[in-house]
C-alpha cells in the first residue's frame, strides 16, 4: 500500500516530539525516585492528562468503538462505569494515596507502599504483589502492541509482525531514556491528540452523512436495535448480570498501578481538586466520542467490519476524511492512545522488578545509578515478552485489555481502598486479598466465564471479603502501625 508525503511527514514530526521529550528528560545521574516517579513534582495538568491517557489506551479508540459498532448503544454502559469509576478514584483516593505513601517511609511503588503500610519485615506482601504485577502488565501491554500491529498495518499496509516491532520500539525508547517525567510529558501530549482525534472523527463523519438527524434515521432503518441499551444489535435482551458486568469495569480502577501512580507522583495534595476537573472533563467527553464512533461507522462504512476487524473502525473513518498531513495527525492520535498506556505500564513493570525484585532479594546494596540501569534494561526485557504475546493478529484488544483490568481491579482494589480506610487492617489481610482477588480472577477467566458475568466482580468482593476475615480472626495491627496510618490520616484531614 502507497503511504501518502503527508502522511509521512506527520508521523515523523509525531516521533520526533516524543524523542525530544525523552532526550529532554533523560538525566545520567537520576535517582530512582526520579526516574520511578518524578521526583513527585507534576503539576495537575500533566497529572491528570497522564493519568487518563494512560488509563484510556488503544481500547479507547479501537476497542470501545469496535465494541459500539457491533452492539449499539449498549457500549454505553460501559462508558458509564468507567466514568463513574474514575470519579470516585479521583475524589476518594488520589489524595489519601499521595499523602500515605510519602508518610509510608516516602513509597514509590504499591508494593513498597503496602509493605511499609504493615511494616512487613518478611517482604511477604512485596514479593507476591510483584508477581501479580508482572502477570497482568504482560498482558495489558500486549494489548497496546496488539493495537499498534493493527493500527500500521490497517493504516499503511505493513506486516503485522513488523508493525508490532515497529510500536515496541518507540514505546521501549523515549520510555527506557526519560523515565516517568517523559512518559508524563509525552501522555500529556499525546492525551490532547487523542481528544483532538476522538472528537473530529464522528463529527466529520455525521457531516458527510447530512447531519445528526440523517445519522440517526439511517441506523434505525439499519438496526432498530442499536438504540437499545438493554439489548444487543442482534436484539438479545442484556441480562442483569450483562448489565453489572458492563458497568463493572469502574471497580478497575482502584487497583490500576499505572493510573495509582500518577496520585503518588503529584506535586501536592492540595493539586488534586483541580487535576480532578481537567480528568473528568477529558473522560466524559472522550468516553462519549468513541462510543459515537462505533455508531456512526456503522453507517458510514456498512456492516463490512466482522469480528476483530471492528476494531479498526476508527482508522477505517479517518482515512477516507482527510489529506494525507491531517490523516496522519489523526493516526498519530490512535498512536498515542497505544503509546502512552504501554509506556507506563512498562516503567511500573520495570520498577516493580527492579525495586520489589532485584534490590531486595538478589542486591540489597545495589547502587541508585545501578537500580536505574536495571530499570531501564526491565523495560526492555518486558517489552519483548509482552510482544511475544501479541504475535497473534486476530486477537480482540479489548478482551485483552478487560482480563487485565480485571486482574488488577481485583488483586489491588479492595486492598488499596481498604488500607486508606480502614486502621483495622492486617499484612494477613492484606495477603489474603491480593492472592484471592488474583486467583479468583484467573479461574473464573478460564473456567467459569460461561457465566456471562465479568471476572472482576467475584475477584474484588472475595478480595474485600478475604481482607476483612483475615484482619479480624489476627491479631490487631502494631501500635507503630496504626500510628503510621493516624498521622496519614491527621495530614490528609489537615488538607481538607
Amino acid at each position: 500500500m502507497h503511504i501518502e508525503t503527508g502522511s509521512i511527514i506527520a508521523l515523523a514530526l509525531y516521533f520526533s516530539i516524543l524523542a525530544g521529550i525523552g532526550l529532554v528528560n533523560y538525566k545520567s545521574k537520576e535517582d530512582l525516585e526520579g526516574y520511578v516517579l518524578g521526583g513527585r513534582k507534576l503539576g495537575p495538568w500533566v497529572t491528570s492528562m497522564s493519568a487518563e491517557a494512560s488509563d484510556m489506551s488503544g481500547w479507547m479508540l479501537m476497542g470501545l468503538p469496535g465494541y459500539a459498532y457491533l452492539s449499539g448503544v449498549s457500549a454505553f454502559w460501559i462508558a458509564l462505569g468507567l466514568a463513574m469509576g474514575t470519579w470516585i478514584n479521583w475524589v476518594f483516593i488520589a489524595k489519601r494515596l499521595r499523602i500515605f505513601t510519602h508518610v509510608a517511609n516516602n513509597s514509590i511503588t504499591l508494593p513498597e507502599y503496602f509493605e511499609n503500610r504493615f511494616m512487613d519485615q518478611s517482604k511477604r506482601i512485596r514479593m507476591v504483589c510483584s508477581i501479580f504485577i508482572f502477570i497482568f502488565f504482560l498482558i495489558y501491554t500486549s494489548a497496546s502492541f496488539v493495537a499498534g500491529g493493527k493500527l500500521f498495518n490497517t493504516a499503511f499496509g505493513l506486516d503485522y509482525q513488523w508493525s508490532l516491532l515497529l510500536t515496541a520500539g518507540i514505546v521501549v525508547f523515549y520510555t527506557f531514556v526519560g523515565g516517568f517525567s517523559a512518559v508524563c510529558w509525552s501522555d500529556f501530549f499525546q492525551g490532547i491528540l487523542m481528544f483532538f482525534s476522538v472528537l473530529i472523527v464522528p463529527s466529520t463523519a455525521i457531516y458527510y452523512i447530512g447531519g445528526v438527524g440523517p445519522t440517526i434515521d439511517r441506523l434505525i432503518v439499519i438496526n432498530p436495535n442499536y438504540f437499545n441499551m438493554f439489548t444487543d444489535a442482534a436484539g438479545n435482551s442484556l441480562s442483569i448480570i450483562g448489565i453489572i458486568s458492563l458497568l463493572a469495569w469502574g471497580l478497575g480502577y482502584f487497583g490500576q498501578p499505572h493510573i495509582l501512580v500518577r496520585f503518588m507522583a503529584i506535586r501536592s495534595p492540595k493539586d488534586i481538586k483541580r487535576a480532578t476537573r481537567i480528568a473528568m472533563t477529558w473522560v466524559v467527553i472522550s468516553l462519549a466520542a468513541a462510543v459515537m464512533v462505533g455508531l456512526v461507522g456503522r453507517v458510514y462504512l456498512g456492516n463490512v467490519l466482522i469480528g476483530a476487524k471492528a476494531e479498526t473502525v476508527f482508522m477505517q473513518m479517518s482515512g477516507n476524511f482527510y489529506n494525507p498531513f491531517l490523516a496522519g495527525i489523526i493516526t498519530s492520535g490512535i498512536l498515542g492512545a497505544i503509546m502512552s498506556t504501554a509506556s507506563s505500564q512498562l516503567l511500573v513493570a520495570s520498577s516493580s522488578i527492579t525495586t520489589d525484585f532485584y534490590k531486595t532479594l538478589l542486591r540489597k546494596n545495589a547502587s541508585i545509578k545501578e537500580l536505574v540501569v536495571v530499570s531501564r534494561l526491565m523495560v526492555v526485557f518486558v517489552s519483548l515478552l509482552s510482544v511475544l504475546l501479541a504475535i497473534n493478529p486476530n486477537s480482540m484488544i479489548l478482551d485483552i485489555v478487560s482480563y487485565a483490568w480485571a486482574g488488577f481491579g481485583a488483586a489491588f482494589g479492595p486492598l488499596v481502598i481498604l488500607s486508606l480506610f480502614w486502621k483495622r487492617m492486617t499484612l494477613n489481610g492484606a495477603l489474603a486479598g491480593v492472592i484471592v482477588g488474583g486467583i479468583t480472577v484467573l479461574l473464573w477467566k478460564n473456567y467459569m466465564s460461561f457465566t456471562g458475568l465479568y471476572e472482576i466482580v467475584p475477584g474484588f468482593f472475595l478480595s474485600a471479603i478475604a481482607i476483612y476475615v483475615f484482619s479480624i480472626i489476627g491479631k490487631k495491627p502494631s501500635r507503630e502501625v496504626t500510628a503510621k496510618f493516624d498521622e496519614a490520616k491527621f495530614l490528609y484531614t489537615k488538607q481538607e
